[in-house]
């Protein structure tokens, strides 16, 4: 950032003061809450987290340093629950991702399962030959769980994922959502979410994980040990 773009020093004081009094409206309201999801204090909570974050900014703008918290902002927390009491129902929304590190093991190991079962959609056909057939052969002969425990042994790296739990009032009829699937949920009805991802490892990073490799080291396991092979006649 050029200097004529800097903040002054009294914008990132303003800023902190800003803080200051978003953590005591915060305070006060977690004190008066009415009950586990009290709109005030999800409010109180967003604009803690704006605060925070304008401040955070102009800090590492105008001085090129950082806080030594991080506050979620609004975007990355779900309102508070406004779902059916008792949900005789549930949708449960999975999304992992993957890249395709190793194309030439994908490749092979497709070959294998059209080699195994020529009644494969695709067999015959060559469509172990492509990144994309290969892709259409292995989610066709194993369920997406597998995958995920084995994609290493596929030529696969995890990416980030996400687990969301949403509440209904009554189940989906038979085909209703089939044309859109995934259409976003609202966020009220979201009973719960678990999300994995590299930045919350890179977050947690610390002497303890070198002790953990040499544990391993000294146990003589590798990564991959736990991957069972493919079997060639599933």
């Amino acid at each position: 950032m050029s200097d004529a773009a800097q903040p002054t020093a009294a914008e990132v004081r303003a800023a902190a003061e800003a803080v200051k009094t978003a953590l005591d409206r915060h305070l006060a309201a977690v004190e008066r809450r009415s009950g586990e999801d009290d709109p005030a204090v999800y409010e109180a909570f967003n604009q803690l987290a704006a605060a925070a974050e304008t401040y955070d900014e102009l800090l590492y703008d105008r001085y090129d340093e950082v806080t030594p918290f991080e506050i979620p902002g609004a975007e990355d927390s779900l309102p508070p629950y406004a779902g059916p009491e008792e949900p005789s129902a549930l949708s449960v929304l999975i999304r992992r991702d993957y890249s395709v590190a190793e194309p030439q093991r994908l490749l092979a190991q497709a070959q294998r399962i059209e080699a195994a079962d020529e009644e494969l959609p695709g067999s015959g056909a060559g469509g172990s030959r492509t990144v994309h057939g290969a892709l259409g052969l292995l989610f066709g002969e194993f369920e997406p769980d597998e995958i995920a425990s084995r994609h290493k042994e596929f030529g696969l790296e995890e990416g980030d994922s996400t687990l969301w739990v949403v509440a209904a009032d009554e189940p989906a009829e038979p085909g209703e959502w089939l044309e859109s699937p995934f259409e976003e949920p609202d966020p009220q009805q979201v009973v719960c979410r678990f999300d994995v991802s590299a930045v919350f490892d890179d977050e947690l990073d610390g002497p303890d994980d070198e002790e953990d490799d040499d544990i391993e080291g000294e146990l003589g396991l590798e990564e991959d040990e736990d991957l069972e092979p493919l079997d060639a006649d599933r």
